[in-house]
């Protein structure tokens, strides 16, 4: 197989698994911040003297969700701009 074949398969496979990192990303944050809002409201429904702790714990617990995102949109960049599968293939090629 030539080698620039082989080089473009490799960077389309690389364009479907960042899509799929980053739609599942943006799918999974989406759903968490569905869920943690919910939650929100029902314990402050509950309880509304407790709304302000509810409140500052749900903006930390979002935080953490977003960095969990952000991880993988900076994996999805490193795909994207310094693909490390195409220099593989090409040292395999050269050998």
């Amino acid at each position: 197989m030539e080698l620039a074949t082989l080089v473009a398969q490799v960077q389309s496979a690389t364009v479907i698994g960042v899509a799929i990192i980053l739609g599942l990303g943006a799918a999974g944050t989406a759903i968490g911040f569905g869920i943690l809002g919910g939650r929100l409201i029902e314990g402050s429904a509950r309880q509304p003297e407790l709304a302000s702790g509810l409140q500052v714990k749900m903006f930390i617990v979002a935080g953490l969700l977003d960095a969990v995102a952000m991880i993988g949109i900076g994996m999805a960049l490193f795909f994207t701009f310094a693909n490390p599968f195409v220099s593989a293939v090409t040292a395999l090629a050269t050998k």
